[in-house]
């Protein structure tokens, strides 16, 4: 049974100032436009201020100058961190007791830290080291010479390439590949294509998480490194040789070129994709569908292709909308 809050017990959780009836219960959460009586939503967004006074819900977490509404409120300074925190009181997520299944294959030389849960037909080989508290679920295969931290969570039908690294507290979603071989070619003299080996390693750092079906390449040499507390969304494509800086976001069908430099706290929006060997510097923001040719300077906010500052692309989105006025005028103008 999912527990049941009264308003005082979330607000004191959250750390949040409560403007209401402190023995209201609540136990759901819901998107705004959804929420029922006994359940809590959020708005985050201004674009969603206007909800707030027509949804259902019994409480709403907002920001500290939110105006005051009749419905009951949680003042707090991030309401969309709140909300995150509030939706795991009341989720109870499966749970993976300590175990290995009958049929998973793990070579005797491979060393398995404690309370592992491995489950049905993963493949474990030879030489690798797998940390404390792992979960490793069905189908899941881990090359030879992987070393992977604690709290490891693999999904099913993840693969750890070969001598690849990966910190404390990774997570892989369904059909992530880390460590498969670069994109790398060379072309002889009669026309054909000579696979370059892919010798080097990916590296995930602490705290990184890899979602659905996200590619991380290794390297020809050397090293692919993803930088501790970064997170790669479904579908995202990382080039051999690449390094991505701490805390960066890479959104859904992202592709880096081999060689990319991504800095730190930088957003990568949908569909983002940059050249080969360039640099995008701290802090950037590069909105969905950018295609980045050339270095960006860090703190950057950049849009569309090539890819230039937005406030630019923004004035030039709005003239292109006008072109077949413009050009009717000129015409006019030149008879």
């Amino acid at each position: 049974m999912p527990p049941v809050l009264t308003l005082a017990a979330l607000a004191e959780h959250l750390g949040a100032t409560l403007d209401g009836d402190p023995e209201t219960k609540i136990i759901g959460v819901a998107g705004i436009e959804d929420a029922a009586s006994g359940q809590i939503t959020f708005v985050a967004n201004p674009k969603y201020a206007g909800l707030a006074r027509t949804t259902r819900a019994s409480a709403i977490l907002v920001e500290p100058e939110f105006p005051t509404i009749p419905t009951a409120t949680l003042r707090i300074a991030n309401p969309y961190l709140a909300f995150a925190r509030t939706i795991e009181l009341f989720y109870t997520p499966p749970t993976y007791l300590p175990g290995i299944h009958s049929t998973a294959v793990i070579h005797p030389s491979a060393s398995i830290g404690k309370d592992a849960h491995i489950g049905a037909y993963v493949v474990i080989a030879e030489g690798v080291v797998l940390g404390d508290h792992a979960t490793v679920l069905p189908h899941a295969v881990i090359y030879a010479h992987a070393r992977i931290g604690s709290h490891f969570f693999a999904h099913a039908h993840t693969v750890v390439r070969e001598h690849c690294h990966l910190g404390d507290h990774v997570t892989l979603q369904n059909g992530a590949v880390i460590g498969a071989d670069g994109f790398g070619f060379a072309k002889s003299s009669s026309g054909d294509w000579h696979k370059i080996l892919q010798s080097g390693r990916t590296i995930l750092e602490d705290d990184v998480e890899v979602q659905a079906n996200a590619c991380i390449d290794r390297a020809s040499i050397g090293e692919t490194r993803i930088a501790r507390g970064t997170k790669v969304d479904n579908l995202v494509q990382v080039g051999h040789g690449s390094a991505v800086g701490r805390n960066t976001l890479l959104c859904a069908q992202v592709g880096l070129a081999g060689s990319t430099t991504v800095g730190d706290n930088v957003i990568l929006a949908g569909q983002v994709g940059v050249a080969g060997h360039c640099t995008i510097g701290d802090g950037v923001i590069a909105t969905a569908q950018s295609g980045i040719p050339n270095d960006v300077a860090p703190g950057k906010v950049v849009s569309g292709y090539p890819a230039i500052d937005n406030r630019q692309w923004l004035r030039s989105v709005a003239v292109f909308n006008r072109l077949p006025e413009l050009l009717r005028n000129l015409r006019q103008g030149s008879k």
